[in-house]
């Protein structure tokens, strides 16, 4: 086999490789190289190194289990497994596509499997049994999200949807100022009262898709070595703003996404990794995450949220940056925290889970699908429909349901239920079951349709976005979608609009 990389090619065009694809069912799928064009032996090396790297983890982490049943350590074991497995198997592939599908399964251990392990606080109060049942539950829907992802075959949509590249040179220049304009949205938003609260939540979707949309496009155009000097300075400090904004209400998946995208547009080029910058970005979110705990228990007081100012954002990181750098080792409050408050923390999702597991069906019946009856509502403007469900409104039930909030509180604060738990509130262990069978039916079915796309046809552009929500494993079902799609809508009608004034 050999070792020469693969011909370059420019993905702002549908023509060459891609047009030939996409007029040909059996030609091989386009490869971007999303971990940099290296050759087979190079790829082979980054695969073994990644998979050696699960294996000895592992190892440490069942030696250092904090368990009092083996069970528990047999299922937190199986569940860092499955959800390496799917990322592995891409690295192995060279990392040829998008992978909307890997980090859905890899969050999995840190929200499930890790917790399970490491004996987390909020575990305790629940029995063996408990515990027991909702590692099983995840199992289940890993299983089943694996085994249909890949089990589903099929042919490349052959449509203009699929096929044509919509940005141009003159277009994707003009998005690039696309930056500009969500990172000042992000900051009237996040330090001003300017926003009417009616038009917050539409408004954060469609900034959120511009946001990601036109970092991925742009940090592209940087690995292609088709930005100026200042255009860099430029890009590099909204990136910047953006991840501090993001971070200063002490949730740190929001800027760890964005720098996800940016970092898969750079490599899509067919560039190599940049190891200094990625490890250095590292370091930086491994010291917020260790000092988020305890900037939260100082600034989330029940359902108040005190967020900095501008004027002393610089304080707030400083103080942040302390507590991360501090042993997390800390005396444990003998004075226990409410169930509410201990929620919040939201450092594990399998405590929410083990919650609704021991409640349901005993205490509290399922639900029958109610929270999804939710989800289509929300595809419907709200200008057509003034008194629209708020796109929490299954997470608010899902409080109110087991007890963890009044409706007053839901008002002011969001508790993270996560797609499984809700999935199980409603069917049980078949709910989560038939959660990961469609989303590994859909995902897989979604990247067999674009796998001649050019990444700058709307189906491109839409797996971008797909990558990104793939991230967001802590919301229910309706605000995951409605989120998603008021992004689609402006992420892919945006190209569009500048094209048809442009007139390219």
């Amino acid at each position: 086999m050999s070792n020469v990389p693969p011909p370059a090619f420019d993905p702002r065009f549908g023509r060459s490789p891609e047009e030939t694809a996409a007029t040909d069912p059996l030609a091989p799928p386009i490869s971007y190289h999303l971990t940099g064009r290296r050759s087979a032996a190079q790829s082979r090396t980054l695969f073994l190194s990644a998979l050696w790297a699960v294996i000895l983890g592992s190892i440490y982490l069942g030696f250092k289990a904090k368990v009092d049943d083996v069970l528990h350590l047999y299922l937190g074991l199986i569940i860092i497994a499955l959800s390496m497995m799917p990322a592995l198997l891409w690295l192995k592939n060279g990392g040829s596509r998008f992978p909307v599908f890997e980090p859905l399964l890899a969050l999995c251990a840190p929200s499930y499997g890790l917790p399970l392990l490491n004996g987390h606080e909020q575990l305790v109060t629940y029995p063996a049994d408990t515990i027991t049942l909702a590692g099983i539950a995840i199992v289940a829907y890993q299983l089943s999200a694996i085994l249909l992802y890949y089990s589903v075959k099929g042919l490349p949509g052959r449509g203009s949807f699929w096929t044509e590249s919509v940005l141009s040179t003159k277009v994707e220049r003009l998005i690039f100022y696309g930056i500009v304009l969500s990172t000042s949205y992000m900051a009237v938003a996040g330090f001003t009262d300017w926003i009417p609260y009616e038009l917050g939540s539409v408004l954060r979707a469609i900034f959120n898709g511009i946001s990601i949309l036109c970092t991925f496009i742009t940090a592209q155009r940087w690995g292609r070595d088709d930005l100026t000097q200042s255009e860099k300075w430029i890009f590099g400090s909204m990136l910047l703003l953006q991840m501090i904004i993001m971070s200063s209400s002490l949730l740190l998946i929001y800027a760890i996404t964005l720098c996800g995208i940016g970092l898969l547009g750079f490599l899509s080029a067919g560039r190599q990794l940049p190891w200094i910058a990625v490890l250095s970005i590292f370091v930086c979110f491994a010291v917020l995450h260790n000092g988020k705990t305890r900037m939260r228990e100082i600034y989330w007081e029940g359902d108040n949220r005190a967020m900095p100012t501008v004027g002393n954002l610089s304080s707030f990181f400083g103080e942040w940056i302390e507590y991360g750098l501090q042993n997390p080792l800390r005396e444990k409050d003998e004075k226990a925290s409410s169930v509410g408050n201990r929620l919040l923390e939201r450092t594990s999702l399998m405590h929410i889970l083990c919650m609704i597991v021991e409640f349901t069906p005993d205490k509290q019946p399922y639900l029958y699908g109610e929270t999804y009856g939710y989800v289509l509502p929300q595809l419907i403007p709200r200008f057509f429909w003034q008194d629209k469900p708020r796109s929490h409104v299954a997470t608010y039930r899902l409080s109110i349901y087991y007890g963890l909030q009044e409706e007053e509180a839901t008002q002011k604060t969001t508790i993270a239920f996560g797609l499984p738990a809700e999935a199980y509130a409603n069917f049980g262990i078949l709910g989560m079951i038939m959660l990961g069978a469609t989303f590994g039916f859909i995902l897989k079915k979604l990247q067999v349709l674009s796998a001649h796309s050019p990444m700058f046809s709307l189906a491109g552009l839409m797996m971008v976005l797909l990558t990104a929500w793939s991230f967001n494993t802590e919301l229910t079902m309706a605000a995951w979608v409605s989120s998603f799609y008021q992004a689609v809508i402006v992420a892919l009608g945006l190209p569009l609009i500048l094209r048809g004034l442009l007139g390219v």
